[in-house]
């Protein structure tokens, strides 16, 4: 699987420590901003156009707080990002609504709960069946 990762200046700390673990596991990381020279209006849409153009099949986005990269993210036809504080909801994003980002804030999260985040995110599975009727719905939406 490939992982685009991203950050602003505020995620850039915890971005490279989560690119780090990353690359100990079984994934193809691409940094697709290799600086803290990025907002997060940047960050969030290098790491959509990433998806959309099929240079990686998930993405992660740091910020301060997650919101702002979640919302620039969800601007995309075809994506679906959620701001996650939590493993559960990073699971249950992908299983439910077929997330293809996961947006993560600094300034909340930590290192360790951040890397369990990511775990789960990228171990999950879309469940499909009736979940599909709504992620029809917001991929109308664009």
């Amino acid at each position: 699987m490939k992982i685009a990762i991203a950050s602003d200046q505020a995620g850039f700390e915890l971005k490279e420590k989560l690119k780090n673990y990353l690359e100990n596991h079984p994934y193809e990381i691409i940094d697709v901003t290799k600086s803290e020279d990025y907002d997060f209006v940047e960050a969030a849409s290098k790491t959509a156009k990433a998806i959309n153009e099929a240079q990686a099949d998930r993405g992660i986005v740091v910020d301060e707080y997650g919101v702002g990269s979640s919302i620039t993210a969800n601007k995309y036809k075809g994506i679906i990002c959620a701001n996650v504080f939590d493993e559960h909801s990073a699971r249950m994003t992908v299983r439910h609504n077929n997330t293809s980002i996961i947006a993560i804030g600094s300034g909340i999260v930590g290192e360790k709960l951040a890397k369990r985040i990511c775990d789960r995110f990228l171990q999950a599975t879309y469940d499909g069946g009736r979940h599909q009727i709504r992620v029809d719905m917001l991929n109308k939406m664009c």
